[in-house]
């Protein structure tokens, strides 16, 4: 999958040299670090006891184009997994094939172009929004099942997983098609032009873009650095999958190879491991507890909760950083190249 989803981040590259105007590469990064962002707000589902996030390829394919969108959700995910231990580093390849192939290359042009026509509306958009968002998570809870069937390494049963897996994600996938109608209606009343140019595969022109990468820039701060408190605790659809199949949030991993390998370079890079500080080894006190001592750790809670959050926003801060300047370097790099490749 690693190779899979490498081999598709080239043909991406390739396609936008020649599709992509300079004037969208400030929007790649922008939009890449407002996802990120809005990836570290989980949202809880009732009843359940899970949760969810937005994936967000389908957002970024409406405003981007299917292949502006693969590199940007590429980078939003090796951010994640590299600086903040989001994903382990070999199932990498999976997670951007499942989160960016099937929205940009199944659900956008097969369902929401196919809603939406020739004449957007916001009807259109909210019902085409839904529908792209649903079959693409969808697809992309398939493809979790069978990549972690196939793998040959867990033991999870393919019927027991899949019937666990595609539900929860259904109504994850509800939530994301409401989300990303507001954003897409929205973008579309201040700024059609940003998506119309990515349906039509042409520049945008001379609309000016200030205005769009600026609120997108405030929302972006604003959801990493203080929404982001608010996240859902509860084990995310994955999670809980795993845990109604085997009585476990995780899955056991190897120790050895190249699974340990890769486990211990994560665990070097990540400066901000699930979004937090680095956490110290709690040692145990040896003495009876006091009235005082229990005012002390009622005080240390405090702080610690003070430092979580603080952990928190600036993991939202840095990490959308990091992907706005990945996504601007790619951008940048790829143009380059077309530039001074011969005719």
């Amino acid at each position: 999958m690693w190779t899979v989803s490498a081999a598709t981040i080239a043909y991406c590259s390739k396609k936008i040299r020649t599709e992509m105007d300079d004037r969208k590469i400030p929007l790649m990064g922008v939009l890449g670090a407002f996802i990120f962002a809005a990836q570290m707000i989980n949202f809880t589902i009732p009843v359940t006891g899970s949760s969810g996030h937005l994936g967000g390829g389908l957002i970024l394919s409406i405003l981007l184009g299917p292949y502006a969108a693969f590199l940007t959700i590429a980078s939003v995910l090796v951010v994640q997994a590299f600086f903040f231990a989001d994903g382990g580093l070999l199932a990498l390849g999976c997670n951007i094939f499942n989160l960016g192939f099937f929205p940009a290359f199944i659900a956008y042009p097969f369902i929401y172009k196919k809603i939406i026509g020739g004449s957007p509306s916001p009807t259109k958009i909210s019902v085409a929004s839904m529908a792209a968002a649903v079959i693409g998570l969808q697809l992309g809870a398939f493809g979790v099942v069978v990549e972690t069937v196939l793998s040959g390494i867990s033991a999870l049963p393919f019927s027991t997983f899949l019937i666990i897996m595609q539900p929860i994600h259904l109504a994850i996938g509800v939530v994301e098609g409401l989300v990303t109608a507001t954003v897409i209606s929205f973008v579309y009343k201040a700024k059609p032009e940003i998506m119309l140019s990515a349906m039509e595969s042409r520049p945008i022109g001379v609309y000016p873009l200030r205005n769009s990468i600026l609120g997108f820039l405030a929302v972006t701060l604003l959801t990493g650095g203080v929404v982001s408190w608010f996240a859902s605790a509860q084990p995310d659809g994955l999670e809980w999958s795993i845990r109604k199949v085997t009585g476990k949030e995780k899955l056991k991993s190897s120790e050895q190879g190249l699974h340990s390998t890769l486990a211990t370079i994560q665990k070097k890079l990540a400066f901000l491991p699930d979004y937090s500080f680095k956490k110290t080894p709690e040692t145990k006190p040896t003495e009876p507890r006091t009235p005082r001592a229990a005012s002390q750790e009622q005080k240390t809670g405090e702080k610690k909760a003070a430092g979580d959050k603080l952990g928190t926003s600036i993991s939202g801060l840095v990490g959308g950083m990091l992907t706005l300047l990945l996504s601007l370097l790619i951008g940048f790099l790829v143009r380059r190249r077309a530039q001074t490749s011969p005719i």
